[in-house]
């Protein structure tokens, strides 16, 4: 049995008064502590030596499998790798609402159907009392066979009382009916805020020769009906979706299923309005942009066997579908599809386990690929399939690089418009074209800070400035959300004059308005894109033409196809590079040259401006010629020679408390165990984290690094059982994305 308790390993519990156990996968709610929680079956048949000494479960909630053996057997897997409770991992398998005990469940609604037993004589008789309305409803009921939700009839005018006086009568029959909520209907404006029509992948196109070579060796794959793991490495706008949508038909029409994951939300509507035009109803979305009532009800579907294809973010890698052929990872190199709460999975390792688990060929796709997909293609674990021209043969960008060290002198240290690129986007707005600035850093202000006495206003629970979000007149915390109104009085030295410097998304566009006050410009941020199908609204405008200038952050950069932008601009290119981590450069250039590959890829040819204060860093010089090669050998031999990944394993682990003495004082005690264990692996640390304090908790961190990933684990939580007062204080990160 696995409760969803963090570091919990699998319980034992006793089943009275059933013929049989529950299955594998089956929910149960049993008794831990002083509560009742819900846990799940691993293994009905389990037996244990003193089977009088185990406590009852309480109620058995499934007598089929709620989960497959299949996700069972992953999470599971998931949940020892990335060292974590099999509980938590198997809760991420679960749809929200199946996570309580109580279930969640359908939505239902009550449906009106015209008694089997009444004529349409019926219909043309008056009724005694409310003629008209019960007149009304009637005919209405006899030209629907399936019948009318009280809803809808209610839209009709007819209410719910002049229904139920017909049922009374027995004229009209009422039952209640399942009714699932369709994340893919048109909303009253039309839209939708999970798929977007506006596409351009064709079926009728010619493949290149290039994508032909690739899809007839994926095809190969696939029919072999065994275990591969392919990396498809094309340049931006090479028609690496148009491979995914006709390797997707081939293998549904072997009667084998797809899933495909993306990484974010941002990029779902454009994939899932794509599949949908090809595959219709029988596609199905999962990530958590849904409604707790959509999410249960698309989960509901896939499991039902009723969809074959599933689109999703990290979690869609547990979604229920049975007999998979396909597994598809689009932007496989992308952060964001690693979890950063426990259980601290990667969604793309743990698709590459579920493709072994079920034998299925499994797709990473991206025009960066990760070092460590790369280091597996090389060592030939990975096939790797090269797309190196754009469809058409369209041209790259041209990629100018702006010295903002030079800007500065010339128009001071607060600039965030160098001239060469307000200079060109008015070139292309007097063209009629579109235009994409990107600035990875939302609000308007990154720091407030007296004049007087030049301190900074910083969050009380972190140990981070407060961020000026002026829309909103508030300094707000991107790490606990905390905000506050803007002071008017220095809190240290009671000075007045409070000033503000950096530059956030919020500022670059109301620059921006001011140089060009009659364009169309709208933002892309987590600030604008807060509420329900606000992302897919903005993109739908950009791509009918209705926005001149698209701001934005990283939201912006990659996955996006819009044939009308001409010129993208990056504002503080190297805003990643000064970060105490390993990653920096890698995501530094993976960012630039996803952004710059928005440019031109329709029949104009494209131009792209980075601005930096570091124009002769590999990583921004490798992305303005899109040189992965380049980057990849600069890089590698970065992460040899200082022994990190993918050269070899980590593990970072974080050890939280009130004061920062405290844990450091535990961290050097795990520290020590680790040591005495006889691991051998280099043991970093401890050492407080680059962010000492976050949400009131302070942090110290340290490191293991070794090539035996099982026996690093394995020390890390032996030295956690020694001390299990500190298993609920520390975050255990296997595999890293990032270590700050």
């Amino acid at each position: 049995m696995a409760v969803p308790v963090p570091g919990l390993g699998l319980l034992s519990y006793r089943v009275p008064d059933r013929d049989r156990p529950p299955p594998k996968g089956a929910r149960v709610t049993v008794p831990l502590g002083q509560r009742t929680v819900l846990g799940c079956v691993v293994d009905p048949q389990a037996t244990t030596p003193d089977l009088a000494t185990l406590r009852d479960v309480v109620e058995v909630l499934d007598d089929e499998p709620f989960l497959p053996a299949d996700v069972v057997d992953l999470a599971l897997w998931v949940g020892e790798y990335y060292a974590a409770g099999a509980g938590d991992a198997l809760a991420v398998a679960m749809p929200p609402s199946a996570r309580r005990a109580e279930g969640g469940g359908f939505r239902t609604v009550t449906v009106a159907t015209l008694a089997a037993s009444q004529s349409s004589a019926i219909v043309g008789d008056t009724p005694r009392a409310g003629a008209a309305k019960q007149r009304a409803a009637l005919e209405h009921l006899s030209k629907a066979s399936a019948g009318l939700s009280l809803p809808v009839l209610r839209r009709l005018g007819i209410g719910g009382d002049v229904v139920r006086r017909l049922a009374l009568r027995g004229l009209v029959t009422l039952s209640e009916q399942i009714h699932e909520r369709d994340p893919f209907a048109l909303q009253a404006d039309g839209g939708s805020g999970h798929f977007s029509l506006a596409v351009t992948a064709s079926p009728d196109r010619p493949l290149t020769t290039e994508q032909q070579a690739a899809f007839d060796l994926l095809r190969e794959l696939a029919d072999a009906r065994q275990f591969r793991t392919a990396l498809l490495h094309g340049v931006t706008g090479s028609g690496k979706t148009e491979i995914y949508l006709r390797l997707a038909r081939y293998v549904l029409e072997q009667q084998r299923r797809v899933l495909l994951l993306v990484p974010e939300i941002a990029l779902t509507p454009a994939v899932a309005g794509m599949f949908r035009l090809a595959f219709g109803e029988r596609v199905a979305i999962q990530h958590s942009g849904l409604s707790e009532g959509e999410r249960h009800d698309q989960w509901h579907r896939i499991r039902r066997g009723v969809v074959d294809v599933v689109i999703g973010t990290r979690s869609a890698v547990f979604a229920p579908v049975a007999n998979l052929g396909l597994i598809i990872v689009d932007e496989e190199h992308e952060s964001s599809y690693k979890q950063d709460e426990t259980p601290r999975y990667h969604g793309r390792d743990v698709a590459v386990m579920r493709g072994r688990m079920t034998e299925a060929l499994v797709l990473l796709g991206s025009a960066t690929p990760s070092l460590e997909s790369s280091v597996n293609a090389d060592a030939g674990r990975y096939t790797r399939l090269r797309l190196t021209r754009r469809v058409l043969d369209r041209p790259l960008a041209a990629v100018r690089i702006v010295d903002m060290r030079a800007e500065m002198a010339q128009q001071g240290a607060e600039v965030a418009l160098s001239q060469p690129l307000i200079e060109a986007i008015g070139l292309r707005r007097a063209r009629g074209e579109q235009c994409l600035v990107l600035l990875n850093r939302r609000g308007f202000a990154t720091v407030m800070f007296c004049r007087q006495c030049a301190s900074s206003i910083e969050c009380p629970h972190c140990s981070v400035t407060l961020t000026f979000h002026r829309a909103a007149r508030r300094l707000r915390c991107h790490y606990c959300n905390y905000t506050t109104s803007i002071p008017r009085r220095c809190g240290e030295c009671g000075g007045e004059f409070l000033e503000h410097s950096g530059v956030g998304t919020e500022r670059l566009e109301e620059e921006l308005r001011g140089h060009f006050p009659e364009a169309r410009i709208s933002r892309v941020d987590r600030d604008t894109v807060r509420r329900r199908g606000a992302i897919a609204r903005v993109l739908a405008a950009v791509a009918r033409g209705d926005v001149d200038i698209l701001v934005g952050t990283q939201m912006i950069a990659k996955g996006h196809d819009f044939p009308a932008v001409t010129l993208v601009g990056v504002v503080s290119a190297d805003v990643g590079l000064g970060l105490a981590d390993f990653r920096a450069a890698e995501r530094t250039f993976q960012l630039l040259t996803q952004v710059v590959g928005r440019a031109g890829r329709g029949e104009v040819s494209g131009e792209a401006i980075i601005q930096t204060l570091y124009p002769d860093h590999y990583s921004v010089r490798a992305a303005a010629a899109q040189d992965y090669a380049t980057f990849f050998g600069r890089e590698i031999e970065f992460r040899r020679a200082m022994e990190y990944p993918p050269s070899v394993g980590m593990i970072n682990v974080v050890i939280k408390g009130k004061t920062l003495e405290g844990a450091m004082a535990d961290a050097l005690d795990l520290v020590t165990r680790v040591r005495q264990s006889g691991l051998a692996a280099r043991v970093l640390g401890p050492a407080p984290a680059p962010v000492a304090k976050i949400k009131d908790e302070y942090r110290a961190q340290f490191f293991i690094k070794g090539g035996n990933r099982r026996r690093m684990r394995e020390a890390i939580m032996g030295a956690l059982e020694a001390r299990p007062d500190l298993r609920r204080k520390t975050l255990v990160d296997v595999d890293p994305n990032s270590v700050t």
